[in-house]
């Protein structure tokens, strides 16, 4: 049984290692509060908006008309892996890597081989997972999360469409942890580029879709499909950031009960320890005045 001294240093330590969890806890509820408000009010608007060009997607004109409609045969693509910048969040980052490797593995494997697949990294995370493999990394955005804005997220987003129009990449997609409650993160692969087609379950083929525009389709398309796009981006960084917070809330909360219970360990084991320590002296008192009688 370990010294009374030396279970004393754990208990201090473990209490120690428990305060620091349970204040890291309520930082990231904090946080994980502020990012849940912004994702949940901006996720109905972005999900209409994208429903919207989804719709408009369907229209032949519209499509002619809009580069991002368009689809290409694919001959390169750029992969956007979006992680957190600090552990201590569980499985949150290593789930995003591995959902990313198996997505290139599985279907990008003969672009990968051969060179055609490019990696943008947004979060220290990956920044270091990727680097220290076979990818070709061509930049990452890890300074994104110290300050989230609309306005950085818009300027990833133009970056990212002049990619595409340019013909520098003929699809483009987004890897990350979609945010559905504290607990729980969903992982998502997300096709940026070009806008896919929104195919209802039920609908019946049809033709094209007969739109009356007003001003013209020219000037809605050419305000209405970047500002989308823009949105899309921000949502998708706003989902991995509320999804981080409340996977480091929930690692968090884990630790410190795991503190708590080694703590409790650690005490019984002080007592036995105690106890035995004191019996000894008592047996050595008591040899010792019988020893003098004799």
């Amino acid at each position: 049984m370990a010294g009374l001294k030396e279970v004393r240093i754990r208990i201090a330590s473990v209490n120690t290692t428990k305060q620091v969890t349970s204040a890291m806890k309520m930082v990231s509820a904090a946080k994980l509060r502020r990012a849940q408000g912004a994702i949940l009010k901006l996720r109905p608007y972005a999900n209409k908006l994208n429903e919207l060009l989804s719709n408009l997607s369907s229209s032949a004109d519209v499509s002619d008309d809009v580069v991002f409609f368009k689809t290409r045969k694919i001959k390169k693509t750029l992969v956007v892996v979006i992680t957190s910048n600090r552990g201590l969040c569980g499985a949150f980052n290593s789930n995003v890597l591995k959902r990313a490797v198996t997505h290139i593995n599985t279907n990008n494997k003969e672009l990968y081989d051969g060179g055609q697949l490019d990696i943008i990294t947004i979060g220290k995370k990956a920044t270091e997972f990727f680097g220290k493999r076979k990818y070709n990394v061509i930049e990452n955005h890890d300074s994104i999360f110290e300050h989230l804005t609309y306005e950085m997220a818009s300027e990833l987003a133009e970056k990212l469409m002049n990619l595409y129009a340019t013909g520098v990449y003929d699809r483009i997609e987004i890897v990350y942890n979609q945010f559905k409650n504290a607990v729980t993160q969903i992982l998502t692969v997300e096709q940026f580029l070009p806008i896919q087609k929104l195919v209802p379950k039920d609908a019946k083929p049809a033709g094209n879709v007969d739109y009356i525009f007003q001003p013209a389709k020219e000037e809605i398309l050419a305000d209405l499909v970047p500002k989308s796009l823009k949105i899309q981006i921000y949502k998708a960084l706003l989902d991995s950031w509320a999804s981080e917070q409340g996977a480091r809330m929930s690692a968090m909360q884990k630790a410190s009960d795991n503190a708590e219970e080694l703590l409790k360990s650690l005490r019984l084991m002080y007592n036995k320890a105690r106890q035995a320590s004191i019996t000894r002296e008592i047996i050595e008192i008591v040899s010792g005045v019988n020893a003098l009688k004799g």
